[in-house]
């Protein structure tokens, strides 16, 4: 696959569909594949609603220390480990500073000398970023699975890895690139996996003890709540041997012992969590999220596969294709069929398939389908894109798109 390295924002393009708005003509619903923040589902949204309109005060002011809002993080923990069959021997935390904070807690918490070896495995944007935010605190050793031109396409192996590590590192759904684990590795050496489930956390289960995951972390704003809030898994004998260099914030030990108040917790932001889990638990729990996601996945991917071309996306192989983030070419990427696309879509509410970068905008645009995004709202995707497609044909591919 040849690169295309991302191009600057077109000085022409004043479109706001072209300038990443998600909010579409008045009177017009939109339908938001954001690749995050995203949206919550509409029952966990309705629910939201109503905190503002209790007689009890919201969380968003209560302090986190009140008995009131020690009853709501007790359910948010108690709901999490039920949602997601998380065992007694691991901490639930709720920490400050998204998945970037986690890039240097992890070694931060796992390395205190900070030249513990560390096997870092890359196969797409976020566990190669991870890896150099690691590289100040530990020592890599790296197993890439980056092509030469820089893209991504398969998982490195998981064969061979340094036994000397004090933990193996993965991301397992890479939004950037499309590619995803749909179950965690089992690998054959000691160390401890530490997971960014950030976006697919709460998607599919987890074999926590049979896969040995020693820390697991997902920021909110994607399947479970919205900004500002880091869900953070940790087995408890991974605890108390932090670097002296951990800032209390980042540090496991600390929040743990704490018990999640060693500062002002996100109270508002833990309980929209609590809500989301218990939506999700109504909803059939985590294997119904993975059943919907894997019908909601396959409607676009077999779309994209039978469109003759039309339609792309960079990872062929269906065993480790995101069930969560699609990224997908109009026209194998020709720029102004992808311009009338955007603007078709957006006219019709379709909003956040492209999103713009301090780096510009790439080939490939991306629809991600989180817990939020219904079924309903991928089919209508879809019928977008099939009569996109259809017009597009009859018309030769032309620029009237």
């Amino acid at each position: 696959m040849t690169r295309i390295d991302p191009a600057p924002l077109n000085p022409a393009d004043t479109h706001p569909a072209l300038l990443g708005s998600l909010c579409p003509p008045s009177g017009v619903k939109p339908l938001n594949f954001s690749p995050g923040p995203t949206s919550l589902a509409a029952e966990v949204q309705t629910s939201i609603k109503a905190l503002f309109d209790a007689e009890r005060m919201c969380s968003m002011y209560l302090s986190h220390r009140s008995p009131e809002f020690l009853d709501i993080l007790a359910s948010t923990v108690q709901r999490c480990r039920l949602a997601m069959d998380i065992p007694q021997e691991y901490e639930i935390l709720f920490m400050h500073g998204g998945g970037h904070g986690q890039f240097a807690a992890v070694p931060l918490n796992l390395c205190p000398n900070g030249d513990e070896k560390a096997t870092y495995l890359v196969n797409g944007t976020w566990s190669k970023r991870a890896l150099t935010d690691a590289s100040k605190y530990c020592r890599p050793v790296v197993v890439s699975s980056e092509n030469q031109d820089g893209s991504f396409t398969h998982n490195p192996s998981f064969e061979h890895l340094d036994p000397e590590s004090k933990y193996v590192y993965l991301c397992s759904n890479e939004t950037v690139n499309g590619i995803e684990l749909h179950r965690l590795p089992k690998l054959g050496i000691k160390a401890p996996l530490v997971i960014d489930a950030s976006s697919d956390f709460s998607t599919k289960p987890i074999d926590w003890v049979g896969c040995n995951v020693g820390v697991l972390y997902a920021c909110a704003s994607k399947n479970i709540g919205h900004p500002g809030l880091t869900l953070c898994v940790i087995r408890r004998d991974l605890l108390g041997t932090p670097s002296k260099l951990c800032p209390g914030v980042l540090c496991y030990t600390t929040n743990a012992r704490e018990g999640n108040l060693w500062n002002t917790i996100a109270t508002f932001n833990v309980e929209v969590v609590n809500i989301y889990m218990e939506w999700m638990i109504a909803q059939g729990g985590v294997r119904e999220m993975e059943r919907r996601a894997v019908a909601k996945s396959a409607m676009l991917y077999k779309l994209i596969d039978q469109s003759e071309g039309f339609y792309s996306t960079p990872i062929a192989d269906p065993s480790i294709r995101s069930r969560m983030n699609i990224p997908f070419d109009v026209a194998g990427g020709d720029e102004e069929t992808t311009r009338h696309f955007l603007i078709q879509g957006w006219e019709r509410g379709i909003v956040g398939l492209r999103t713009l970068t301090p780096f510009g905008v790439g080939k490939y645009l991306r629809a991600s389908l989180y817990n939020g995004v219904s079924m309903d709202q991928v089919a209508a995707l879809a019928d977008f894109m099939t009569d996109f497609l259809k017009t597009c044909r009859s018309k030769h591919a032309s620029a009237s798109c």
